[in-house]
């Protein structure tokens, strides 16, 4: 049972289409499921998704693909969305295995399974600079898909040439989110920030020649923007600023 079956079981209830026997046989049934299944080199966590909303997310780096595999099989088997970020094509060669429906997602480096996210409740546009922040981009994009949000992309949009931004205006103000990905001098996020009056979720990338110091630049850029609305997660972190857009774009 996810979040929204618990909520479903709640309208049941309230709406006298259940006893409260039948209710309470079915809060039971939920209550025996362990939160979590030990399979030895991890513990898959199955209630995350009635804390946070979604289901865990699987970190790819330093993991086998075996043990990517086993960890998507186990989250999969309980009916959650599948997640999984910063993987390969080696992986997901192994994942299919277990989870023969899963998508690789080359440029973001993702692995996905589309599950039963309640949908949000307007548009997450995923803005990026240059054709350089792409895997960032994307990364962010494909999360924000999966958590159950409708994503507008709007890719090469950087300051160099602001006209190309300005054009795409109305598609800035239509949406209840705006992701901003940008690496060199990370501008772009204060620019839309200006722009919209909704949450600007900026997001520095490692793009960039030696005085950018791997995405320090950028990062730091953005925390002293001027602009109003504008939160900043970690370097080259799409997957962060999916979740935050994520979260606003379900609140009520």
């Amino acid at each position: 049972m996810n979040r929204q079956d618990l909520r479903t079981l709640l309208e049941d209830v309230q709406a006298q289409r259940l006893t409260p026997e039948q209710a309470h046989g079915r809060l039971l049934q939920f209550l025996r499921q362990a939160p979590f299944e030990d399979i030895g080199f991890a513990r898959v966590d199955h209630h995350r998704s009635l804390r946070q909303g979604f289901p865990e997310v699987v970190f790819g780096p330093g993991k086998t693909p075996e043990q990517i595999a086993a960890i998507a099989e186990r989250i999969v088997s309980a009916g959650h969305s599948l997640l999984i970020t910063r993987t390969d094509a080696r992986a997901f060669d192994t994942v299919r295995q277990k989870v023969p429906d899963a998508t690789f997602h080359e440029l973001a480096r993702t692995i996905t399974r589309a599950g039963n996210a309640p949908p949000g409740k307007g548009i997450v546009v995923v803005a990026a600079a240059g054709t350089a922040d792409l895997p960032v981009a994307e990364e962010a994009a494909i999360t924000a898909e999966t958590m159950g949000n409708q994503v507008d992309r709007m890719y090469d949009v950087g300051v160099a040439g602001l006209h190309r931004l300005l054009s795409e205006h109305h598609r800035l103000i239509a949406a209840r989110v705006v992701i901003v990905v940008a690496g060199m001098e990370g501008a772009l996020p204060s620019v839309v920030g200006g722009l919209v009056d909704v949450p600007v979720v900026a997001v520095p990338t490692s793009v960039g020649y030696g005085a950018s110091f791997g995405g320090l630049t950028a990062l730091l850029a953005m925390l002293n923007s001027c602009a109003s609305g504008v939160s900043v997660v970690n370097i080259d972190n799409g997957f962060g600023a999916a979740a935050i857009a994520s979260s606003i774009n379900h609140l009520d």
